[in-house]
């Protein structure tokens, strides 16, 4: 039998990998414009629907992010659909550690007070959710993740963008996992309670271990290129994506990484993709590339 996937917001960072990833396991995936009208309409049919779906730039997320779940709730709601959605790590706060679907949800920003609603949100609707949870993005794509633009750009002169603390333990998520982690569990669907919320282990480390690591891979030194977080203060009043991005500025300074616990219970043969192989996508050079045979500390 055809398994169908519809897909939201199919040109992002989530849309693009899951299509992807769906495909690859020989699902059937339709795309979803939001021009062509009602949402419920294109999900009939469907098995699964993945909200890719997210305001650019952080734009006016207190009314969007609201509307755009009720939107994707009535949609599973008159097609029987399952949902994926991409969680994140904002609504446990600054209190670091190492967060599960156990953690104590405790924002202490107001994106983090939407996430938070959201997710209750999906969690009463009487739909199946599936909130896979994820640290930063890594995109081999480079469709404006953070890795991507504030950490790496720089790489090929010698530099490692620093957003905090670079001994503050952080969770990065490859994307092309993220996605194939998401078509497997649509997969299991049958056998997971009608809300889950199932934190993605991904890759952990610090800013010091990337950097001993990439110094290991590359036969280079490297130094640090202190993101400019004073600008972003200054230019708060005028500009949104400045404002917005300000307010996120403790969770770079605040040690975290994901459980694996229910990650690998549910899917226990999931292999991720090594960290080695994702960094290499970058500007690394690889006639420099040495084994990096357990140098630095950099946890899978």
């Amino acid at each position: 039998m055809t398994k169908t996937a519809l897909i939201l917001g199919a040109s992002g960072k989530i849309g693009t990998h899951a299509i992807r990833a769906f495909e690859a396991r020989g699902w059937s995936c339709k795309l979803y414009d939001r021009k062509a009208g009602n949402m419920a309409q294109a999900a009939m049919g469907c098995d699964v629907i993945v909200n890719g779906l997210n305001p650019p730039n952080y734009h006016n997320w207190a009314e969007i992010i609201p509307a755009i779940t009720e939107e994707v709730i009535a949609a599973a709601k008159a097609s029987g659909a399952a949902v994926i959605v991409p969680g994140n790590v904002y609504v446990y706060g600054d209190k670091g550690g190492t967060w599960s679907e156990d953690t104590p949800q405790r924002p202490c920003a107001r994106k983090g007070e939407i996430r938070k609603a959201m997710e209750a949100r999906y969690a009463a609707s009487g739909v199946q959710v599936i909130n896979l949870r994820a640290g930063n993005f890594i995109d081999p794509d480079r469709n404006g993740d953070v890795f991507s633009m504030l950490i790496m750009p720089k790489l090929a002169k010698g530099k490692i963008g620093a957003l905090g603390a670079p001994g503050a333990m952080q969770p990065y998520a490859y994307l092309p996992d993220w996605a194939r982690a998401a078509a497997l569990l649509a997969e299991k669907r049958d056998e997971l309670a009608q809300y889950e919320d199932i934190p993605f282990p991904g890759h952990a480390f610090t800013l010091d271990e990337l950097k001993a690591r990439l110094e290991a891979m590359s036969g280079r030194k490297l130094r640090y290129a202190r993101f400019p977080w004073w600008a972003m203060r200054l230019a708060s009043p005028f500009w949104e994506l400045a404002r917005e991005f300000s307010e996120m500025r403790y969770l770079f300074d605040t040690p975290h990484a994901l459980s694996s616990e229910k990650f690998d219970r549910l899917l226990p043969d999931f292999e991720p993709t090594p960290l080695d192989e994702v960094l290499r996508q970058f500007d690394i050079d690889p006639d420099k590339a040495v084994a990096a045979g357990g140098k630095g500390k950099v946890m899978a």
